[in-house]
């Protein structure tokens, strides 16, 4: 893909399949958000193809400030570290966050309607390669107290009473987002000559 055109292109497209679902019937988008969704049933069921079909999909168009920051964030990522290397932390993130709360709603055995929730979005992904792009700050305290300030954002929902299981998704997305992101640091740091 051309420099600087997979932002645009995945957050255009998401949009522009927002508002076409947006005037199907309501059961035929319900049909369409459900077989799309990485909920605990589609994937106890063997539909891997969710890991994604979920990220292309999202509920209702984005909001102008969500989407113009997705676009920010892709955009300079692409930028910054290449096409190929933005889509694979997306898809690394997305994918790696919905198995990681998938998981942990296997385990708690959650009732039927969390089990059969809409689970669609561009967040996950978006998350991670946010993360991720800590990297690209200057090296020393910048890098350390934006990791830090990110992952204070993203655990706070998750200690509120009325805590969804997106809202660890968020979590676990960023996490993965800032490892890769000091996984290239530790790969690019200076090498210094042995000394005999």
């Amino acid at each position: 893909m051309n420099p600087l055109l997979l932002g645009p292109v995945y957050t255009g497209g998401v949009q522009l399949g927002a508002y076409a679902l947006e005037r199907l019937e309501r059961l035929e988008r319900e049909r369409v958000l459900r077989g799309c969704s990485t909920n605990v049933d589609n994937l106890a069921a063997g539909r891997w193809e969710t890991l994604l079909s979920s990220a292309f999909v999202v509920e209702e168009p984005m909001p102008l400030p969500y989407a113009l920051l997705l676009l920010a964030v892709l955009g300079y990522a692409e930028y910054a570290y290449g096409a190929w290397w933005t889509a694979g932390v997306f898809l690394l993130g997305h994918a790696g966050a919905t198995l990681l709360v998938y998981g942990a709603l296997r385990v708690r055995r959650t009732g039927p309607v969390t089990r059969r929730a809409v689970d669609v979005g561009t967040s996950y992904g978006f998350n991670a390669v946010l993360g991720a792009l800590t990297s690209a700050l200057p090296r020393g305290g910048v890098r350390g107290l934006a990791r830090a300030g990110l992952l204070a954002v993203a655990v706070s929902p998750v200690l509120r009473r009325e805590r969804t299981f997106t809202d660890a998704g968020h979590l676990a997305a960023l996490g993965i987002g800032i490892g890769i992101s000091l996984a290239v640091d530790y790969l690019s740091r200076p090498k210094h000559p042995k000394i005999a």
